[in-house]
Order: structure tokens, then sequence, then C-alpha cells
């Protein structure tokens, strides 16, 4: 009786976690100085790795490392261009309305006089949009790209 219950505890399914085919087993351990610490350290931030046992396997196995840079004064170019972007739709926004509202309102002398002062104010937005854009590429030449031919040149 004791070895049917044996072999009925044997055959029933097991809950739980499925036992990997090749389990990490083998532990190593090593021990650095406060300047390798802090190198290692720096190393592992700079990869965006979450894990640092799967750093140090890629580092030890060679695979490349994906080292991301985040560069504040282009972050807060970008999000400070994003912003005005946007002020800038909500102006032409505002103008569809407006120009709207001019048709409905008034009649056709007053609204052509509102709509060619409008049309003046239209103008010198469009030239402030070409000099933002001149200066989004002057920002992208000068800074951005001199900084990833500077990265290629130093192997970073």
């Amino acid at each position: 009786m004791r070895m049917e219950e044996n072999s009925k505890r044997r055959t029933r399914r097991s809950t739980g976690r499925k036992p990997k085919t090749d389990p990490a087993v083998f532990r190593y351990g090593i021990k650095l100085t406060s300047e390798e610490n802090g190198n290692f350290e720096l190393l592992f931030e700079k990869s965006g790795m979450k894990q640092r046992a799967r750093f140090i396997k890629a580092m030890i196995f060679g695979r490349e490392m994906k080292v991301v840079r985040i560069d504040k004064a282009a972050m807060d170019y970008y999000i400070r261009l994003t912003n005005f972007y946007h002020q800038f739709q909500a102006i032409g926004n505002n103008y569809n309305q407006t120009v709207k509202v001019v048709k409905s309102n008034f009649g056709e002398k007053r609204a052509f006089a509102l709509l060619r002062n409008l049309e003046k104010a239209t103008i010198d937005l469009v030239v402030l949009s070409k000099r933002i854009i001149m200066l989004t590429r002057e920002f992208e030449e000068e800074y951005l790209i001199k900084r990833k031919k500077e990265e290629q040149q130093n192997g970073g």
C-alpha cells in the first residue's frame, strides 16, 4: 500500500517553476579597489543595464555593450523647441478661428482691413519660424554632429 502511494506522488504534476536545462550554478567572487570599483560603476551606469551580473557576463564574454549618453544641453534645447512648436501650433489654431469670426461678424470692407493686419502678423511669424529652423540646423551642425564625431574618434 505504501508503494502505491509513493508512485502516485511521483506521477503527480509538480507546481512552480520548471527547472532550467542548464542552470547557472558556478559562482565567482572578486575584490576591487575603490578606484576599480568607481570605474566599474561608471561603466555599469553607462551600459544602461539593470543587473550587475548580466553586465559582468557581457563584459567577460565580449558581447557588444551599448552606451547611451544623455546630453543635458541637447535635451533642454529639444524640450524648449518642442514647447515652442506647441505654442506655434496654438497660434495657427487661433489664427484659423480668428479668420472665421472676422468673416462671419464683420462687413466685407472691415473684414478685409482686419485680415490685412492679421496677414502682416502672419508674415512676422513666418520669418520667426524660418529663423527657428535655421537656429536648429546650426545647433545640430555645430553641437550634435561635432559631438558624434568626437565620440567616434575617441572610440566612444
